[in-house]
């Protein structure tokens, strides 16, 4: 039995030498690692029969194990049994195939379907040994199928810790707001007073370069302007002129600026359907009588038809049907805007129409809908009545709220109550309201007058006397105008 010994770095180099040499039919017996190295042992594919306890019929069986075993490239590794039988398959390759079954989510069984299934064992049982089932046996299966209640989970030891703290957040956040806002008013508090102080050095500084202009603006303020209007009209006196100079110039910028109608063209001459509109007590059913008699005067009372809306004050239709009467002219009740627009398809062929409507405060919310109706109804311009002796910004109010598209212009009322015509004149004014007509007093016809111009800029202009306790001294004009933001 000659046994060849290789030995080589790797075992792919010793390999390489033993093929070369014995062949590719040889035998390895061993190999293992050694310092330096790889050792292999091995023995001719002819010596075979010569191994001790081998018979001879074994030896051609083991060349084709050898060559099953033997890699199919010449540099590949292999490995040899040391018995020269036939070596067995791959252990993996022996497993059998890992089966994936799909998941089966375990059965959440209820109380109902436990009760169901041990009331069929119990009477399964009693059946078997020949008795009835007991009611009593039910029983407590019932008791079965309601939980138990809960208790209530305690809190944990982290939440229980975090309830201070987060309190204590919470009462530094409302501080800070606190604070917040008290420096908010600090602030504002300081800004009205460097507003007025700055107010105070500019009307100082007014009065030394221009004093008459500075004492027109008090004399408007006192008599009623606002202090927008008031610091307008001074802007037209020069820094030169003198006190009478002043009120002049600023009587004839106010002159320019009043829009006050003439003559009755724009409404009794030109016709058309007008609705008296305005808060309660303004005297809208006293003045659609007082134009209804200059219209019938005029044009005959076959010319002209009256419509009313109020249908919430007491007496109110009844009191325009009186001067129906008196009149000679026709007087219709309206209840909503489909009612109106049949009315006024009907009386389509007047001179004139006049709508009486319902008072109502300008801060109502009906006041858009009354608009709506009306400019629903067709071509209908209202007239929005101002009441004299209202403050200015009551009537500003009154005006922001009534205004709109068709709007025709303002008629002033109750003109001898008023101590001063300033309020209601600056609301005109400063809103470009043409001024129809002005009422002075309930006699119908006799007190609605067209505007007089010079009258209602003497009345708006009458100074106050020394005496009055509404007569500005010294710097209260500037603290005014400083109030005021202006």
């Amino acid at each position: 039995m000659n046994v060849k010994r290789y030995f080589a770095p790797s075992a792919r180099e010793a390999l390489r030498a033993l093929k070369a040499e014995l062949g590719a039919d040889a035998i390895v017996l061993s190999n293992r690692a050694v310092e330096g190295g790889v050792e292999i042992l091995a023995l001719p594919a002819d010596d075979v029969g010569a191994l001790p306890g081998t018979p001879r019929a074994a030896a051609p069986a083991a060349r084709p194990a050898a060559q099953a075993s033997a890699p199919a490239s010449e540099d590949d590794d292999f490995q040899v049994s040391l018995s020269g039988r036939t070596p067995a398959a791959p252990a993996a390759a022996s497993k059998p195939a890992k089966i994936i079954r799909p998941f089966n989510p375990p059965r959440m069984e209820t109380a109902d379907y436990v009760m169901r299934t041990r009331a069929a064992a119990l009477s399964e049982q009693y059946s078997i040994d020949g008795w009835e089932a007991p009611e009593a046996a039910a029983r407590p299966l019932a008791a079965d199928k309601a939980p138990a209640p809960r208790k209530p989970a305690p809190a944990a030891p982290q939440v229980r810790a975090a309830e201070p703290a987060r309190a204590m957040e919470d009462e530094r956040i409302r501080s800070l707001q606190e604070a917040n806002v008290q420096l908010m008013k600090e602030m504002a508090g300081i800004r009205s007073m460097i507003e007025r102080q700055l107010a105070g050095f500019a009307w100082g500084e007014t009065r030394r370069r221009a004093p008459a202009r500075a004492d027109i603006v008090g004399e408007l303020l006192e008599a009623g302007f606002s202090g927008v209007l008031a610091r307008r009209l001074a802007e037209s006196v020069n820094e030169e002129a003198s006190p009478e100079d002043a009120r002049t110039a600023v009587k004839n910028a106010l002159a320019r600026d009043l829009r006050a109608v003439a003559s009755d063209a724009d409404i009794i001459d030109r016709g058309g359907v007008y609705a008296l509109v305005g808060p309660t007590g303004v005297g809208k059913t006293t003045t659609t009588a007082k134009l209804a008699a200059r219209c019938v005067v005029r044009h005959g009372a076959d010319r002209l038809a009256l419509i009313t809306t109020d249908g919430y004050r007491i007496g109110a239709q009844e009191q325009l049907r009186i001067y129906g009467r008196i009149l000679g002219v026709p007087v219709f009740s309206v209840r909503d805007a489909a009612d109106l627009r049949q009315t006024l398809a009907e009386l389509r062929n007047k001179h004139m129409v006049l709508i009486d409507t319902m008072g109502m405060s300008q801060r109502d919310k009906m006041v858009a809908e009354q608009a709506a109706m009306l400019t629903g109804a067709g071509d209908v311009r209202r007239l929005l009545l101002l009441n004299s002796t209202c403050r200015g910004d009551t009537l500003a109010d009154v005006v922001r709220a009534y205004s709109g598209p068709d709007l025709a212009g303002c008629v002033l009322t109750k003109v001898d109550e008023a101590a001063s015509l300033a309020p209601a004149l600056d609301v005109a004014v400063r809103n470009e309201l043409n001024v129809f007509y002005v009422a002075n007093g309930q006699r119908v016809p006799e007190d609605l007058h067209l505007p007089n111009r010079a009258y209602l800029l003497h009345r708006a202009l009458r100074e106050q006397s020394d005496e009055s306790p509404w007569k500005l001294q010294g710097d209260e004009a500037a603290l005014m105008l400083a109030a005021g933001g202006v």
